[in-house]
């Protein structure tokens, strides 16, 4: 692959970053580091500046293989093809094999599920997880199982312009305003590397969430909340609704303990809806994953003051 500047930057990683978003900054830079991408075909660094006119070659190293083994584990598949699978993630199951949860991953079930047909664009063979869901939260995920097809959605995810994404939460407590858009910037707590958190620019990155409270309940002292994701920083709408003061019941890393025990005690966010064209056909796609049983006492309210929710 090449690719001819036409204007100058002032970092390499950058320049590519934003032309590239199937790649993230950081496999930028390795792949820049390891002489995989030259510029005027010399090594470079991630740092280099680009100038007007220069020819940057990009060659894909092929995937490494990934250490984790296939396992026979139940999917809810809710729509496959040659090129990509849409599911409805359980709660409670991690995505990527990590210490303290090395197998029983949705990497696991995918690999024995897809026969190995997957994409490996991240440089790895691994299930083409063109985005994540947290542990704890219940919901729509697309898998992409080609190269092309991970490409495709990642770049719809990228630029937001056909991705969709819709999520119910239960909050202590309800946002106010009733509806807004937050837009913050998101980056690592300065303290807790281990958070998310609300930073001033230019740190973090810009995230945006629509939300809307659909209903209260006064004896929880609870709310449930409509959040539309325009941006897909970490933890982000666990963070916004932590800033507003109103934090995801069940949350162990923003919430708070519920002192209420009529509360379940996962975390209360699911991703509801997921529309996107289909990056092979162009065909429209929405799905939407059924509402897990905790959240039926608000969705029901709200569907009875609101018809057609």
């Amino acid at each position: 692959m090449e690719i001819r500047a036409e204007t100058p930057a002032d970092r390499l990683d950058a320049f590519l970053a934003a032309r590239l978003p199937e790649l993230s900054r950081s496999r930028i830079q390795t792949l820049i580091r390891e002489q995989y991408i030259l510029v005027g075909g010399e090594p470079a660094k991630p740092r280099d500046s680009v100038k007007t006119g220069d020819l940057i070659t990009i060659a894909l190293p092929e995937a490494v293989p990934l250490e984790a083994a296939p396992q026979d584990i139940p999917l809810d598949v809710m729509f496959e093809d040659d090129h990509l699978l849409v599911l409805n993630k359980a709660p409670g199951m991690v995505v990527h094999p990590a210490p303290g949860n090395p197998n029983g991953t949705l990497v696991n079930a995918l690999l024995h599920h897809c026969l190995g047909r997957l994409s490996g664009i991240g440089g790895v063979e691994r299930p083409g997880i063109v985005h994540r869901l947290d542990k704890d939260t219940s919901g729509c995920l697309v898998v992409a199982k080609s190269d092309a097809a991970h490409q495709s959605l990642v770049t719809q995810f990228a630029e937001r312009s056909t991705m969709e994404k819709i999520y119910l939460a239960v909050t202590h407590g309800a946002p106010k305003p009733a509806s807004e858009t937050i837009f913050t910037h998101i980056g690592r707590h300065p303290v807790n590397r281990q958070k998310m958190a609300v930073v001033n620019p230019p740190g973090g990155k810009p995230a945006i969430t629509d939300y809307e409270v659909l209903v209260t309940d006064a004896a929880t002292l609870t709310a449930l909340v409509r959040c539309h994701l325009h941006t897909g920083r970490t933890h982000q709408i666990r963070v916004h609704l932590h800033h507003k003061g109103t934090p995801i019941v069940g949350d162990p890393i923003y919430g708070k303990p519920a002192k209420n025990p009529v509360l379940p005690e996962r975390l209360m966010l699911h991703a509801w809806k997921l529309a996107f064209d289909h990056p092979v056909t162009g065909q429209r796609h929405q799905f939407e994953s059924p509402v897990p049983p905790e959240f039926q006492p608000w969705v029901e309210v709200a569907a009875a003051l609101r018809p057609g929710l």
